[in-house]
C-alpha cells in the first residue's frame, strides 16, 4: 500500500515537461547550406522556403551574403545575392514584416561631391524588397553608424533599431536602441547594464518584434564555450541580466548569431561544434584527421535550429 501511494503521489506531482528532454540542435540543410565551409547568421521567411545567411573564409578574410530556397523536400544550392560577393558582408537580417534586409558591410562609403573612400571597418546597411526583388544597399545615416565598428543590426516592429557596435563610449562591444519617431531614427542610446559591461564583447543582439525579449551573442560572460547564446526580457522598463540558453543549445565551441524565423517558430544560430569540441578516444590518425576535416563537422560554422518555445522557456 505505502509503495502504491509513493507511486502515485509521484505521477501526480510530476508535470509532463518534467521529462521531456529539451530539444536538441537541428542541423539546416546539411552539405547544401552547412557545409565543410563556414556559414553563419540565418535568416527564415515566415513561410520558411528561404534562407538568407553568410558564407565566409576565415578568419574574416572573405563574407558573402547568400541564399537558398527549400523545394521539393530539399535546399536548393545557394547563391550570393545580387548586391554582395564584392565585400565583406555579414549577417543578413529581416525586418519583422519580411520586406527590409539589415546587414552589416566594409563597402566604401560614397558621397556626392566626395567621392568614395574606404574606412576599414563595418557600417549598417539596408536593402528593401519591391517586386520580389531586393533593391540596392543603403547606407543608415550617422549617428546610427559611427568612425567605430558596427557589428549586428535588428529592427522591432515598431522600426526601433539594436544594433551592437564598439564606439566611443562603449565599455566592450555594447547593444545601442534607436529609437524609430516620425519617420527618423533618434539618437542611439547604450543599453548599459546588466546588457552591457567591462570586457563583455556582444557582437550580436536580436531583438523580438514586440521588444519583449532579445537574444545575445556574447563573448566575457559566463558560459559554456568561446561565444554562448542568451536571452534578456524586458521587464518593468529594464533589461533583465542576461541568461545563458544552456549547455544543449551552447556548446564548447563558439556559438553565435542568433535570429528568429519570421513565423516565430524557430531560434536560428551559428555554431562551431564538431570535432574539435568532441571527446575523442585517443590520438588521431592522419586518415581520420584528414577525413573529418574535410566534413561538415570540421568545428567551422554550420546553422541550426530550435523551437523558440524552448528558448523562450528558459
Amino acid at each position: 500500500m505505502i509503495e502504491q501511494w509513493i507511486l502515485l503521489v509521484t505521477l501526480f506531482c510530476t508535470t509532463p515537461d518534467a521529462a521531456k528532454p529539451a530539444p536538441q540542435p537541428e542541423m539546416i540543410g546539411e552539405g547544401i547550406v552547412s557545409t565543410s565551409g563556414d556559414e553563419f547568421g540565418g535568416s527564415l521567411t515566415a513561410d520558411g522556403n528561404t534562407i538568407y545567411f553568410t558564407r565566409s573564409v576565415p578568419t574574416h578574410y572573405i563574407y558573402s551574403l547568400c541564399v537558398s530556397h527549400f523545394d521539393n523536400g530539399r535546399w536548393t544550392t545557394p547563391e550570393i545575392l545580387s548586391f554582395s560577393g564584392q565585400y565583406r558582408d555579414s549577417d543578413p537580417v529581416l525586418s519583422p514584416d519580411g520586406q527590409h534586409m539589415y546587414w552589416v558591410s566594409d563597402r566604401p562609403v560614397c558621397t556626392k561631391g566626395a567621392g568614395c573612400v574606404d574606412q576599414h571597418n563595418f557600417d549598417i546597411y539596408e536593402a528593401t524588397m519591391t517586386n520580389g526583388q531586393w533593391g540596392q544597399p543603403e547606407r543608415l545615416p550617422e549617428p546610427i553608424n559611427s568612425p567605430g565598428t558596427e557589428y549586428f543590426a535588428s529592427v522591432a516592429r515598431n522600426g526601433n533599431l539594436y544594433f551592437t557596435s564598439l564606439r566611443p563610449g562603449s565599455q566592450g562591444i555594447d547593444v545601442y536602441r534607436a529609437r524609430f519617431v516620425n519617420g527618423a531614427y533618434e539618437a542611439p542610446e547604450n543599453l548599459g547594464a546588466p546588457v552591457n559591461g567591462p570586457h563583455i564583447a556582444t557582437l550580436e543582439s536580436f531583438i523580438a518584434p514586440d521588444e519583449s525579449y532579445m537574444l545575445l551573442g556574447s563573448f566575457g560572460r559566463h558560459g559554456y564555450g568561446d561565444s554562448d547564446l542568451y536571452i534578456s526580457y524586458a521587464k518593468d522598463g529594464k533589461w533583465t541580466e542576461p541568461k545563458n540558453l544552456g549547455p544543449v543549445i551552447n556548446s564548447p565551441g563558439r556559438d553565435y548569431s542568433p535570429h528568429v524565423s519570421l513565423d516565430g517558430k524557430w531560434m536560428i544560430f551559428g555554431s562551431e561544434r564538431g570535432m574539435a569540441t568532441e571527446k575523442h578516444e585517443g590520438p588521431w590518425t592522419y586518415r581520420d584527421f584528414h577525413e573529418r576535416t574535410a566534413g561538415v563537422l570540421n568545428g567551422l560554422g554550420n546553422l541550426y535550429r530550435v523551437p523558440l518555445s524552448a528558448v523562450l522557456a528558459q
